[in-house]
């Protein structure tokens, strides 16, 4: 009898426990997805103007975020990568020139290895991690995306290939592009973006039940213009070359939609921090295979590059490889829909550098060591009357450089002198930057303070070795 009082005084005991509240269980920290495109220019989506393209997924993302209208980027692919991965001006990280191409090439510049990639900081904080698509910032084997913060890799490593035989293009004779990790595969007549993005998905079902990072590099709007059949046939109507670079657009937007779709499948859309930016302004590049023989089986004469251009820029003038709004000036929208508000638009200037320290403001974690140059943009989503704490940007590229406070813009070119070939240029007005203010009366002021301010930037984030 008394064994029989104890055993349900023990049950009871234990059910008054199991019954009580739990201790409450930390939430999960938010998916982050980060889609990268290439090369598309300033307005190049529906919801940033382009009332003739056709980008539904795209316009579903500022449906559900928040659109940047002064979103910068750089004037090409490699130092715009290298801030969006550290958060960094490129000069601190070594990328102010191209980076090594091929990993069985010769040995060149690669990204320095002590920078703190946001893989790394996520990764550390139990994130899986994962890049597919293009890395271009160093091809070397003892670099790359594996040796800072990556799980997983699947790409290329440089900056571009032939959609379907894998071959980068450029030079005499170009070489083949396509890794594992440092394992070259071979996946002739495979549509590159496809494989990416099928690798997406199925990297975000593994990763359905814990937080993860996915980076996915688009190589596309970028040359070859290689689209999607049935995206081509949309634009048959459009003048060249803004027909081709039309028809590209489309395809990689069909990619993102994708990306969502599955996101939207498995619930875990409302909790993914979704950001997508152009890494610069459209190509307005024309190349044809050089030689004869050359290792991509195409004949010399083939042409791949953009046509010459067809990206829009609105009242911005230029395009990728200048300092004019239409080379760093790039579409840009963040979408959390758990804190972000939706169907939003904010005119403040951001950076490409800005989104490393948002995630990990939104994920709560800390930031790494050294600092930061991007800024974090909660506070501008927040209130749509904060000012942007980018008072001044700058940018360089080899021996070209720019800086920008208010109004102004100065571009300079290094010469073999060492002398700065200068021109002045104002945002302002219904043409701005067409005209180089540099003989107006009040120039020297400007440009003597402009100056100044890009000797003293460039001072700080060049390696005390270079």
């Amino acid at each position: 009898m008394m064994k029989s009082i104890c055993l349900a005084g023990l049950l009871a005991a234990a059910a008054a426990l199991s019954a009580s509240p739990r201790p409450r269980e930390k939430a999960r920290r938010p998916n982050v997805v980060i889609l990268f495109t290439d090369d598309q220019g300033t307005l190049d989506a529906n919801c940033f103007g382009s009332n003739d393209l056709r980008t539904p997924n795209i316009d579903r993302l500022a449906k559900t975020g928040v659109r940047f209208t002064a979103a910068y980027a750089h004037t090409v692919c490699c130092p715009s990568r290298a801030a969006l991965l550290t958060g960094r001006h490129p000069q601190r990280s070594g990328v102010n020139s191209w980076m090594q191409g091929d990993l069985k090439g010769s040995d060149g510049l690669n990204m320095a290895l002590g920078e703190i990639t946001l893989a790394e900081t996520l990764k550390a904080a139990g994130y899986r991690t994962a890049l597919f698509g293009k890395w271009h910032l160093g091809a070397h084997r003892d670099h790359g995306p594996m040796k800072q913060g990556f799980d997983e890799f699947f790409g290329i490593r440089d900056g571009f290939i032939d959609n379907y035989n894998h071959y980068f293009l450029h030079g005499g004779k170009g070489y083949h592009d396509l890794y594992e990790g440092t394992k070259e595969v071979t996946r002739k007549g495979d549509y590159f973006p496809e494989m990416v993005v099928d690798r997406s998905l199925e990297f975000i079902e593994k990763n359905r039940d814990r937080p993860f990072f996915l980076y996915l590099a688009f190589n596309i709007p970028h040359y070859p213009e290689q689209a999607l059949k049935e995206h081509s046939s949309l634009y048959e109507k459009l003048p060249m070359p803004r027909r081709s670079y039309a028809a590209i657009v489309t395809t990689t937007d069909h990619y993102i939609g994708k990306v969502l779709d599955r996101l939207d499948k498995l619930g875990l859309r409302k909790d993914t921090i979704v950001i997508f930016q152009s890494d610069n302004g459209h190509s307005t590049e024309r190349y044809a295979i050089r030689g004869d023989d050359h290792t991509s089986g195409y004949p010399k004469g083939h042409r791949y590059g953009a046509n010459g251009g067809g990206g829009n820029t609105g009242k911005w003038i230029g395009n990728k490889g200048t300092f004019l709004e239409g080379g760093i000036r790039t579409p840009a929208i963040i979408s959390y829909p758990a804190r972000v508000p939706q169907g939003e638009a904010r005119d403040q200037v951001i950076t490409v550098m800005d989104w490393y320290p948002t995630v990990l403001e939104l994920c709560g974690i800390e930031r790494p060591k050294p600092a930061l140059d991007g800024h974090s943009v909660l506070p501008i989503l927040r209130d749509a009357k904060t000012a942007s704490k980018h008072g001044v940007l700058y940018f360089q590229w080899q021996r070209r450089w720019a800086v920008r406070q208010g109004e102004w813009k100065l571009i300079g070119t290094r010469g073999r002198d060492g002398k700065d070939k200068l021109s002045l240029h104002k945002l302002t007005g219904q043409k701005p930057e067409r005209t180089n203010h540099l003989q107006d009366q009040a120039a020297a002021a400007i440009v003597e303070r402009l100056h100044a301010l890009y000797k003293a930037w460039k001072e700080r984030v060049t390696p005390a070795s270079k």
